[in-house]
């Protein structure tokens, strides 16, 4: 895929699903049930055991419809590691210019964490696509309105904090997507994959809502 075609696929879906697990087991469940349930981005977290082990079993699926990227990556040697092993995009926790020129040079967006009006500024210097707003729990849909007065063109997604009730909020404050791991996927501790299809899926159409919603 080429690089707009990444993002368009995982902006036009809204959502990104955080995947963090114990084992290389669990992570690939979590990802078929989240998959099963329409999110098409998959972030899979360098938290993971083997991580890049889950990457490349899922980009060698060449029929999924789901993209799969890497997450909590640190630094461009691990982001080059993801890529190798097929992430179509990268996530940090925060902005790392290494990181950025790597992924430039790779063609990939890069989603980097940013807090403050200085951190976005940097990050959308060194080419980073979408801003991931990180901790969200620490922001609110008003934050993302109030950056969007001198930065209207700063792509922003939230990460941290987002849930099934406050998911149309950030879409209607200016969210390009969202980014979510612990509702989601908090059904998966007790063996309840069904339940975190379900969450997956309505996620979606929550996103899709709020969208329909601001057309009218």
């Amino acid at each position: 895929m080429k690089k707009f075609e990444i993002i368009q696929s995982l902006v036009g879906c809204g959502v990104v699903a955080v995947i963090r697990a114990n084992s290389l087991d669990e992570a690939k469940k979590l990802c078929d049930a989240v998959a099963e349930g329409g999110i098409v981005g998959l972030e899979v977290t360098f938290t993971v055991p083997g991580a890049e082990n889950v990457i490349r079993s899922l980009a060698e699926d060449k029929k999924a419809k789901y993209v799969v990227g890497a997450g909590t990556v640190l630094d461009a040697a691990t982001a080059r590691i993801a890529i190798l092993a097929g992430a179509k995009f990268i996530v940090s926790p925060a902005f790392d210019k290494e990181t950025a020129e790597l992924c430039n040079v790779y063609q990939i967006p890069y989603m980097a964490g940013c807090f403050t009006i200085n951190e976005i500024i940097a990050a959308m210097k060194a080419g980073v696509d979408i801003v991931k707003v990180f901790p969200g729990s620490s922001a609110s849909p008003e934050y993302f309105k109030a950056v969007h007065g001198p930065l209207p063109q700063a792509n922003l997604m939230p990460t941290g904090g987002v849930s099934l009730e406050n998911a149309k909020e950030w879409i209607k404050a200016g969210a390009i997507a969202i980014g979510t791991g612990g509702q989601l996927t908090a059904p998966a501790k007790t063996g309840d994959y069904a339940e975190v299809t379900a969450r997956a899926k309505r996620f979606v159409e929550l996103v899709k809502e709020a969208r329909d919603e601001m057309k009218k």
